[in-house]
């Protein structure tokens, strides 16, 4: 083996053995400064679910739904009466036309304990009948009322317990179109009412209990402190209540005053403070709703104003010769009687029969109180049958 040969040998020997090293490290020196580290992924939220208009927009509509109850309800009932010249002839009769029109809305907006209901009704109706108007001779188709009224109240409320709550009542009520005393006495001097003339408006604060049995759905508003406003804005009105010349009063040589609606004839308005109670319920009975009975009943009574008063009188004939007296010695605003303040009621009672989901029979009940108008108990009942038709977004909520 020559000496190439070994050292090939020997060298391919020395690579093939493992190497070790050993480093030992006696100090560390600590390094000054915070160690900051890059972060160059860029970090971004995306939504597992894509927006969706049509999701939003139904989500908004079970928001609105949930807190707004709405409902509204129209009918129209009439009536057609037609002889021909033969049949009058032989057996009488009179062709007449009867028409009513009715509204009524309902919407109630909840949001946790705070709500507001806001009702409107509305009801006008014309009969025609031949008739022979007032110094005119012949008979003539003559249109007159035979009911005419409209309200909205709004009553913004909150709740402080599960069946009592704590708010305020707002109602305003008047008419469409004119009235008169009579069919046959339709001028401008038999005119008795027309638009804000009357007009009420009430205005209360105090508590409403809400009864939890659904069989009895009651409502009832006691508000010890409310203000109740008259309005004649009618000059022609006014004129026309100033003296009242009835048969009786001709007889008997006198004249009874009157003032228009409880207002005296030089003012357009008449306020009143004190008490008011109102008592509202509305059920529906059978398994299609097919029976509804609407009532409510209200009563103020002004003692606000009543301890305010000078010279009352309550004996009306007293009153009366008191009152010539006054206005024989000068009318001295100081020394005119008055009538003590009686409370004024108001019950309304509505009966809905419904035959079909489009034929409804009604009865309208109402029973009314104000001596400032007069001294007897005013009464009127309509029967009435006609097409109807009633839309509710929901099944009304339990206030």
């Amino acid at each position: 083996m020559n000496k190439c040969t070994t050292l090939l040998l020997t060298t391919a020997i020395l690579l093939a053995r493992p190497a070790a090293a050993q480093i030992s490290i006696d100090r560390v020196e600590p390094q000054s400064g915070e160690v900051s580290f890059a972060d160059s992924i860029r970090r971004q939220q995306v939504e597992r679910d894509a927006f969706s208009l049509a999701k939003y927009r139904a989500e908004r509509a079970a928001i609105r739904k949930e807190r707004n109850y709405l409902e509204i309800s129209a009918s129209v009932q009439g009536t057609l009466t037609s002889f021909n010249d033969p049949w009058i002839e032989v057996s009488g009769g009179d062709n007449s036309i009867a028409a009513i029109g009715t509204f009524f809305l309902d919407h109630i907006f909840t949001k946790d304990k705070f709500s507001i209901e806001t009702k409107a009704s509305a009801k006008f109706g014309y009969n025609r009948i031949k008739a022979v108007p007032e110094g005119e001779e012949g008979e003539v188709g003559i249109w007159y009322k035979n009911q005419d009224e409209f309200w909205v109240q709004t009553a913004p409320s909150f709740n402080f317990s599960k069946n009592w709550s704590y708010g305020a009542m707002l109602k305003f009520r008047t008419q469409f179109a004119n009235g008169y005393k009579a069919r046959t006495q339709q001028k401008e001097i038999h005119r008795k009412s027309t638009f804000m003339s009357p007009g009420y408006l009430d205005l209360s604060v105090g508590l409403t209990y809400n009864c939890p049995n659904k069989s009895f759905p009651v409502k009832i508003n006691m508000s010890p402190v409310a203000l109740s406003a008259v309005f004649v804005e009618s000059k022609q009105i006014r004129e026309n209540f100033v003296y009242d010349f009835s048969e009786a009063n001709k007889e008997a040589g006198t004249r009874k005053y009157v003032e228009p609606y409880g207002v005296p004839s030089n003012k357009t308005s008449k306020y009143e403070g004190g008490s008011s109670i109102q008592i509202d319920f509305d059920r529906k009975f059978g398994n299609r709703d097919v029976l509804r009975y609407r009532t409510t009943f209200f009563s103020f009574y002004g003692w606000i104003s009543n301890l305010g008063q000078k010279n009352k009188i309550a004996k009306f004939s007293d009153y009366i010769a008191a009152y010539d007296k006054w206005e024989a010695d000068g009318k001295d605003q100081e020394t005119k009687p008055t009538l003590p303040i009686h409370p004024t009621v108001r019950w309304e009672n509505t009966l809905d029969i419904k035959a079909t989901k489009y034929l409804t029979t009604s009865i309208y009940f109402q029973l009314y109180y104000n001596r400032a108008q007069s001294y007897a108990v005013q009464t009127q009942a309509i029967l009435s049958v006609g097409l109807s038709y009633t839309f509710q977004n929901k099944t009304k909520p339990k206030k």
